[in-house]
């Protein structure tokens, strides 16, 4: 297994002070690098160690932060935070573009190379990223599929990969098609995936907490998920150009 280093960088965002988890690959030069986003919930060991797995297929990478170090393990007092954020573009970017911010000032990275993975809310930011037009080579989204204001979506400026169970009732056929709709409309280069029988979150390993309601673990279509993803990166951000 390469030899990788990890960090914990705090960083200003949305009036918190966020707790960043940052992995390097192993050797000395710039190495294309990954913003990694996660659930509503926030950072956890899930996506730190998703990170520390890119750094060991040679990525630069960052899971941020969303709620100032804390991890909202109820459910409610998620909810609270989670929706009032989604529903704001501008402080999904500005939570976003700290991240960057703190990735791209990394002596590791290339910061021409710089891809955006998100999980749900932290999707939905990487999203808004693109929709600013800021300059990814990809983009990729699990249970995310989110719409942006009017227009926006033309400023993307890199493939779209969106992934989402079949049984997600919080992404529902409805939303995929509103997403997918906009996508098209903007001319993106999109892909969406569906996982047949998934739920929202399937990606995500069981909690010891109560979760909203259409949550379930899928270890198949996670473990699928996770290769279509590092799929993504191969294709658009190689480790040689």
């Amino acid at each position: 297994m390469p030899q990788i280093t990890t960090h914990t960088v705090e960083y200003p965002a949305d009036g918190l002070t966020m707790i960043g988890h940052l992995a390097l690959p192993a050797g000395a030069g710039r190495r294309p690098a990954v913003l990694v986003g996660p659930e509503g919930m926030g950072l956890s060991d899930v996506e730190r160690r998703r990170a520390d797995a890119l750094a060991e297929l040679g990525y630069v990478a960052l899971a941020f932060d969303l709620h100032g170090g804390r991890y909202l393990g109820n459910p409610e007092e998620m909810l609270a935070r989670c929706l009032p954020l989604l529903d704001d573009p501008g402080r999904m970017r500005g939570i976003g573009h700290a991240a960057l911010e703190v990735l791209r000032a990394e002596p590791r990275t290339d910061p021409g190379r710089i891809a955006a993975l998100g999980y749900g809310t932290g999707g939905a930011i990487a999203l808004e990223l693109g929709r600013d037009g800021v300059d990814l080579r990809a983009i990729g989204t699990v249970n995310a599929l989110t719409t942006g204001r009017p227009g926006e979506a033309a400023r993307i400026r890199c493939p779209v990969w969106a992934g989402v169970g079949s049984e997600d009732p919080i992404m529902p056929p409805a939303q995929r098609d509103a997403f997918t709709a906009e996508m098209q409309a903007a001319g993106v280069d999109w892909r969406l995936v569906v996982y047949g029988g998934a739920l929202h979150a399937f990606h995500h390993p069981p909690v010891d907490h109560p979760a909203v309601p259409g949550v379930g673990y899928h270890p198949r279509h996670a473990r699928r998920a996770w290769h279509d993803v590092v799929g993504l990166l191969a294709e658009c951000l190689p480790m040689t150009e």
